[in-house]
């Protein structure tokens, strides 16, 4: 397979990022068979996510929505042209939480670890993945394949430095203010129980209460295009 063609077909998909990585311990072990991922970045409105002041807006929830099914239709084309080269590939949701697997808070495999593994960001205090380029303003998707691929960098180490926004911006309590570093348990920087349980309470008028965008809308990264 031509991996540059493979990725340039993503990109006029409308993804902003395509990333290569090898698969990490966490994959849970039906799907062990599976060594490496490609990471599905898509960029999100600055129009759209601007607008957030204080609480998230209906055009955030239905940008968040439309920017999910894109990815997931973007990783249905990646597996099959994957499968067309004659290998399998798996893909994971862009937004589905696996509740019968321990933690009802997360996915099969985790976007965030794919895209830091393919060098491609880090994690933020706030437990989202933060691009250099795009900051937190990005959705994600992956797909597990047993084709070899090409890691496309390393890992990146937090930027986050001393930067306090998205901890004063978080109205639930959830993000603890501590830089990630690589093995950290996600609930040692942040508390998603407090995160879903605020969403419900708070913007259940506004998607269900399945949306904020607070901490995302506070980072500094990807503020100015």
């Amino acid at each position: 397979m031509d991996f540059d063609t493979f990725k340039a077909r993503l990109l006029d998909e409308g993804l902003c990022e395509v990333g290569f990585s090898r698969v990490d311990d966490t994959v849970p072990p039906d799907l062990a068979r599976y060594h490496y991922a490609v990471t599905l970045m898509f960029r999100l409105s600055d129009a759209v996510v601007d607008e957030i002041d204080g609480a998230p807006t209906y055009a955030y929830f239905q940008h968040y929505r439309a920017a999910n099914a894109l990815l997931d239709r973007c990783a249905l084309l990646a597996c099959e042209m994957l499968r067309r080269d004659g290998a399998r590939a798996y893909p994971i949701a862009a937004s589905q939480s696996v509740h019968d697997r321990g933690d009802k808070y997360t996915g099969i495999y985790q976007h965030k670890s794919a895209a830091v593994a393919a060098g491609l960001g880090w994690i933020g205090k706030s437990a989202l993945f933060v691009s250099p380029v795009y900051g937190p303003r990005v959705r994600l998707a992956t797909v597990l394949t047993d084709r070899e691929l090409p890691v496309t960098g390393q890992p990146m180490e937090s930027r986050c430095g001393d930067c306090r926004r998205c901890v004063d911006a978080c109205p639930a309590g959830a993000v603890k203010g501590v830089n990630y570093v690589r093995g950290m348990a996600r609930e040692d920087i942040f508390d998603a129980e407090k995160c879903s349980a605020h969403m419900k309470k708070a913007y259940g008028h506004i998607g269900r209460g399945a949306v904020c965008g607070l901490c995302m809308r506070s980072c500094p990264y990807g503020q100015n295009g």
